[in-house]
């Protein structure tokens, strides 16, 4: 019996319980198994994949759509990813192109590495931007920022909301009400009784990645981030949007070193939604 050609083999929706599958597949690729961050993506978003006749997964994605309505008013595409094995023979492409249609009309954004950017430039995506990867041991030095913070609790809820609304513009409460199980720490800052930022640090592999990060302004920014790491025992990881020069070099200062950069790509709009001057890193590039 012949083998299916790869063009011949269907998209699927994934769920939750391929969540090994998709790690096996990042492992594949040199990526860190990322199970945990897959959980989140499969269960608060949707995923694409390709089945593999001889097992496992020719290739997937996911997507994570914001906004109330049926059609997304943002949808971020994250975890593009081709079995090494089939590499460079357009599966990347036609995966995209398939989820794209699925989208139709959807402002639709991700983040690219320099290996993906060519693709995504193919198929319409343009850079609106960068974001810095970040990684290491937190180190406090100098003034400690005086902004006070302090652990969520369930009755911070309502007003988180709020302010993620008018920071980031979709709704994405489906995605934010999973913070507290999906992160280890979830903290807010603020001001005579106004939430004026919050973050999270989440698991993931041997760091905790710090994300969303939104905030009044820079020093909140930094008070958030120091807050998480002297509750952490792992290194930090987190993707800060390069305009926030200040925050860049100030946790540069505090140990943590230049990893990488990524493209923040948008198709379909010229920039993103919300107010970016408070939006300091995603929950993960993944889900924007």
């Amino acid at each position: 019996m012949s083998t299916p050609s790869l063009a011949d083999l269907p998209v699927r929706r994934l769920t939750p319980r391929d969540v090994t599958a998709c790690a096996d597949l990042s492992e594949d690729r040199g990526w860190p198994r990322e199970e945990h961050k897959w959980g989140l993506l499969l269960s608060a978003g949707q995923g694409y994949g390709i089945d593999d006749p001889a097992g496992g997964l020719v290739a997937a994605c996911t997507v994570t759509s914001y906004g109330t309505s049926d059609q997304p008013e943002l949808a971020a595409i994250g975890m593009v990813l081709v079995a090494q094995r089939h590499a460079r023979k357009g599966v990347g492409r036609r995966l995209m192109k398939e989820v794209l249609a699925l989208l139709e009309g959807s402002p639709v954004t991700l983040h690219a590495t320099p290996y993906g950017q060519p693709l995504y430039e193919e198929l319409g995506f343009k850079t609106i931007g960068r974001a810095e990867m970040v990684r290491g041991r937190f180190r406090a030095t100098g003034p400690a920022p005086a902004v006070p913070t302090r652990a969520a609790t369930a009755e911070d809820l309502p007003a988180l909301l709020r302010l993620d609304a008018e920071v980031f513009g979709p709704d994405r409460t489906h995605v934010l009400t999973r913070l507290p199980a999906f992160a280890d720490q979830l903290r807010v800052a603020e001001d005579s009784g106004e939430l004026i930022g919050y973050a999270a640090a989440w698991p993931n592999m041997d760091t905790h990645v710090i994300g969303p990060l939104i905030a009044r302004d820079t020093e909140t920014a930094k008070a958030l981030v120091a807050s998480l790491a002297a509750h952490s025992d792992r290194p930090l990881r987190t993707d800060i949007d390069v305009r926030h020069e200040e925050l860049l070099t100030w946790i540069k200062s505090q140990g943590v070193e230049p990893v990488a950069f990524n493209a923040v790509m948008a198709y379909g709009i010229p920039d993103l939604p919300g107010d970016w001057t408070r939006r300091f890193a995603p929950l993960t590039v993944a889900a924007g």
